[in-house]
């Protein structure tokens, strides 16, 4: 009898179905949109005459007898090398994940367990540097690696990532330690375990949806990034968001508009595949903190 009276009634239930639908459309078009037209030539996807040659290709039809073309993925791909983008920014998303997470998880578990004042002293500095805008923390880096020929190379933008996601993880991932109960910790210890013990074999082990969360974050923020690698990198070590830049930068040359439409189509499907592989993580690790002593 309770359930009938508060199921909702099928026309609430049609209008919440179908605002769902819009929203969803609403969403994913700019990503479908640019998956379309990076199938396209320039002048069709771009035509200011008549929009709907983006989707009818007649200019593309006319170029390479088909209303879709690979050109756009082939030249951003082998002509102008994109895969070596992709490669180095991979290799800074690896090792900028990997530091801020193995000294987030020790230095947030440390912070989380100490009873000392200065913690949240420390806390708020980590807040206060995470606050401030990037390019004023790169700016800070140039000289010395100028000085010492560090300039260009992948390293100097993963040590200055590495800086600027710290703060967010220690943060963070100290969140996630204080909502462990210590007696975790002291049943660990009675066992017979040390501190590092006790944190490596009972604590890691519930914290493993905190920790991927947070890598998410820092992988995104590596992998996003256009400041810091636009700033420290040079030409040849490039990552993926300061390629596409350039290929915007050359609208002059007939083609490069649509390499750069090709490569964010690129950037963008590990992203939604990351996403999608590790969503039952995130949602978790957002929601922890439901740990029971």
């Amino acid at each position: 009898m309770s359930s009938k009276a508060t199921q909702q009634p099928t026309y609430m239930r049609v209008l919440v179905y179908a605002f769902v639908a819009f929203w969803l459309v609403i969403a994913a078009f700019p990503f479908l949109w640019t998956l379309w037209g990076s199938f396209k030539v320039e002048l069709d996807f771009f035509s200011i005459a008549d929009w709907t040659n983006a989707l009818t290709g007649e200019r593309t039809q006319e170029v390479h007898g088909s209303a879709f073309t690979g050109d756009g993925y082939e030249g951003a791909w082998v002509q102008e090398k994109f895969w070596k983008a992709v490669l180095n920014t991979f290799i800074v998303c690896f090792f900028v994940v990997t530091i801020s997470l193995t000294f987030g998880t020790l230095g947030g578990y440390a912070l989380s367990r100490s009873g000392h004042n200065y913690t949240f002293w420390l806390l708020m500095a980590a807040l206060i540097a995470r606050a401030m805008p990037q390019i004023t923390l790169v700016s800070g880096y140039l000289l010395p690696f100028f000085e010492w020929n560090l300039w260009g190379y992948l390293p100097t933008s993963i040590i200055v990532l590495v800086a600027i996601n710290q703060p967010f993880t220690l943060w963070m991932l100290h969140s996630f330690f204080q909502k462990i109960p210590k007696d975790l910790d002291e049943s660990a210890k009675v066992d017979g375990c040390t501190q590092f013990q006790a944190f490596r074999h009972a604590i890691m082990p519930v914290m493993w949806p905190g920790v991927i969360t947070t890598g998410l974050f820092s992988f995104l923020l590596a992998y996003n990034d256009f400041a810091v690698t636009t700033m420290l990198l040079s030409k040849e070590n490039q990552t993926m968001v300061p390629k596409i830049a350039s290929f915007l930068g050359t609208t002059q040359t007939e083609g490069n508009v649509m390499f750069a439409v090709a490569a964010v189509v690129s950037a963008t499907i590990p992203l939604f595949i990351l996403v999608m592989f590790f969503q039952r993580q995130i949602v978790s690790g957002l929601t922890a903190g439901a740990v029971k002593g």
